[in-house]
Parts: structure tokens; C-alpha cells; sequence
């Protein structure tokens, strides 16, 4: 009788972390009027015991990142029904500070559970808004037509195979043709788009950690928040990442980084300004 039981738990588990993107769309609302107003209060209603954070340390949300009020100039967003999670990219492209922003947020259906922001700007991975913006501009992130979609357990896989091509080079990792990685500011594709250039650089001992997951159907799409070992050679900590893919017809298109540096300017790199690669 006991597995029986630990069945229902986990069934009844499963069913209560399942909410609709209709919920998702609007909490993500809230948190774009909050971040553009510079206004907490503005945020869905929160859990008792909800968990703010950013660069994946405690912080206190009354006075982080979303109690200042920023012009957004570019916002993308993911939702996962099955997980009641979603994923927020913002561009700010104030000259005076501009920011490029991940937050992914966990929710019970109701309420917002956690939050957990990616902060960057001058001095962090690559940090240039404005080519991140520009190159954004140039990816088409379109809802896929249902009968194209991948399932999510495909789109999901796509995005861990590339994780975890990074502690084995016989992995083998479904690129597309064309893919193209957006690092900061950076992009592979720059000087010719029509290739697979995802695949510049990528180092091959490095095993990432605490993978956290929001996974798109519609948007074919899967981020994935990671502690990533070396990223900041300044650190013996892994480095707060977040890293987005675009999955079309089970190959990688697009892939998009946020990467801090925690104060180490350049992650201790000289050279901030080099290809993508994380391998010198």
C-alpha cells in the first residue's frame, strides 16, 4: 500500500504545481508594472514564506533591482503551465545605466512563490544592452504553430544536452542551421548569420549545477538557471547564469546568456570584448 500512497502524494503533488498561462501572463504583468514603476507592492499577491534573491543570493525586494523604476525597452517571456514557473528577459537601454535583466519566478497557482533575478550591467559577462538589444531584434521568438511543436521533454533535453556537452566533448548536442548565441552583447552570428556558430568556444570540463527549469511548448523554448563553474575566474564559486534556448523542429536556434560577474569586472578576465567561449 505504500507506493500506492507515495503515488498519490506525488500525483496530487504535481496537480497543485500546475496552473494556467493565463495566471502566468498576468503575474508576468505584474512584475513588469512593479520593475517599471520601481514599486514591489506592484507585484501578485506573495506567499507567506516567499523568497526573493538576486545573483542567486538573499536580498531584500524593498530595496533591490525592482524598487527602481526602469524605461523598458525590450521584454521576452516564457511560461511553464506544468510547473507554474516563468522567465522574464528585460532590456534597459538607459544611457545613463542600462541593464540587461533575467528573472524567473515560481508560483503556486495563486500567489508568487519565489523570485529569483540575474542583474547586469557594466562590468559583468560581455555587458553591452545595446547589443543585445539590436541582435534580439534581429531573432524571430514567434509563437510555433501547434502542429510544428516539440513536446517538452524534447525541447528540454535540447537544452540540457548543451549543459552537459560542457563536461564531455563526445556529447552530442542537437544545433540547428543557423543557431547563434547572445552573450551580453556579444553574437556569434555576427558575421554570418545563416551558420551554426552555437557551437564556438564551448569548453569541455566543466559540470554545472542546480539546473532550474522553465519549459515553453508554444514558444518552443526552455530556460535554464545553473551555478557555472569558471565563469567568474575571479571566484571559486560557480557563477550565477541563465541561459534561454530556442528549440525549432528538436534543433537549437537561438540562445541567449545572462552571466554576472559578482564585482569581478570582466568575471576577472582583462578582455571583455573577445568571441563568446568562456574557454580562455
Amino acid at each position: 500500500m505504500l507506493p500506492s500512497a507515495l503515488l498519490a502524494v506525488a500525483l496530487a503533488t504535481s496537480a497543485t504545481a500546475r496552473c494556467s498561462r493565463t495566471f502566468l501572463n498576468d503575474a508576468i504583468d505584474s512584475y513588469l508594472a512593479a520593475q517599471s514603476k520601481g514599486e514591489p507592492t506592484a507585484l501578485f499577491t506573495l506567499t507567506d514564506n516567499f523568497n526573493y534573491t538576486e545573483q542567486f543570493k538573499p536580498a531584500n525586494i524593498s530595496s533591490g533591482i525592482l524598487s527602481k523604476a526602469l524605461q523598458i525597452d525590450h521584454n521576452l517571456s516564457i511560461k511553464d503551465p506544468v510547473l507554474c514557473t516563468a522567465f522574464t528577459e528585460l532590456i534597459v537601454l538607459d544611457p545613463g545605466h542600462p541593464y540587461v535583466i533575467g528573472t524567473r519566478m515560481e508560483l503556486d497557482g495563486q500567489r508568487i512563490k519565489k523570485i529569483e533575478t540575474l542583474v547586469t550591467d557594466e562590468g559583468d559577462w560581455l555587458f553591452n544592452a545595446t547589443g543585445y538589444a539590436y541582435y534580439s531584434s534581429l531573432e524571430n521568438w514567434d509563437i510555433i504553430p501547434e502542429d510544428q511543436r516539440d513536446s517538452r521533454e524534447v525541447i528540454q533535453a535540447a537544452g540540457d544536452a548543451y549543459f552537459n556537452r560542457f563536461a564531455d566533448a563526445n556529447i552530442t548536442v542537437p544545433f540547428g542551421t543557423p543557431c547563434a548565441r547572445l552573450e551580453g552583447g556579444a553574437y556569434t552570428g555576427g558575421r554570418n548569420i545563416s551558420a551554426n556558430t552555437c557551437n564556438l568556444g564551448l569548453p569541455s570540463t566543466i559540470k554545472v549545477v542546480d539546473r532550474r527549469y522553465v519549459v515553453d511548448e508554444e514558444m518552443g523554448a526552455v530556460n535554464i538557471y545553473v551555478g557555472f563553474p569558471g565563469l567568474d575566474r575571479a571566484s571559486k564559486e560557480p557563477g550565477p547564469d541563465s541561459h534561454l534556448f530556442r528549440v525549432e523542429k528538436g534543433k537549437l536556434r537561438y540562445i541567449h546568456t545572462v552571466s554576472t560577474c559578482e564585482g569581478h569586472p570582466g568575471c576577472g578576465l582583462s578582455n571583455t570584448t573577445f568571441v563568446p567561449g568562456r574557454t580562455a
